[in-house]
């Protein structure tokens, strides 16, 4: 698949060919589901908490003796049929992850970065520079690059050009700044456009290709 490489002024520098066994590979939908509902679940914290009526504190001793009262017997004001009393049935702690095999999860990505180059969603560029730290400068930029939509842009690895694009784009809601080697399928899906500079075109091919 042959795409345009352009520079930071959206101006068509060359043409290249995409790899193929990444931006050409079978697409599997249900691959992706999975892939995507795992790392929604990996993300889950799962500390959610309530208390039983062994936790509650209080209740140590029968409310009202057992008969003559005219009231109904009960055993501890703490019992869940109780304001205040201990909950039943409600979220306790507990593990949400998946596990997903290695390939599986590559080949999720495969699909997912096949379907934004067949839908001409990826926009290559020989490479990001930013003279200084602003908005305004990668505001514009992207503005030539992808109008209006929103894009997730790649960085081949955590330097100081990571992280001038990461301070810059900090105040742009539809935008995400992401080292290439922690692609994943949620923000691949996530975003409309995929802005992919040549060195982190080379870190993706590494280990998807």
């Amino acid at each position: 698949m042959k795409v345009n490489v352009v520079n930071m002024e959206g101006t068509k520098v060359r043409t290249m060919d995409l790899p193929a066994k990444i931006f050409a590979a079978p697409i599997m939908k249900d691959l992706m589901h999975q892939a995507f509902v795992r790392q929604r679940a990996n993300a889950r914290q799962g500390t959610h908490s309530t208390k039983n009526r062994g936790e509650v504190s209080g209740g140590g001793r029968k409310p009202w003796r057992q008969k003559g009262t005219g009231r109904a017997r009960h055993g501890s004001i703490r019992s869940p049929i109780w304001v205040g009393g201990g909950k039943i049935h409600t979220p306790r702690p507990r593990d949400y992850s998946k596990k997903m095999p290695k390939k599986m999860r590559r080949a999720a990505l495969r699909s997912a970065l096949t379907i934004k180059a067949v839908e001409e969603n990826i926009v290559v560029i020989d490479e990001i520079t930013l003279p200084e730290s602003k908005t305004k400068l990668i505001a514009e930029a992207l503005g030539k690059l992808v109008g209006d939509s929103s894009s997730l842009i790649l960085i081949s690895k955590e330097d100081a050009a990571y992280e001038a694009v990461v301070r810059s784009t900090a105040n742009l809601p539809k935008v995400k700044a992401l080292v290439a080697n922690y692609i994943n399928i949620r923000d691949l899906l996530g975003y409309d456009k995929v802005i992919l500079p040549l060195n982190a075109l080379d870190v993706i091919a590494s280990f998807l290709g």
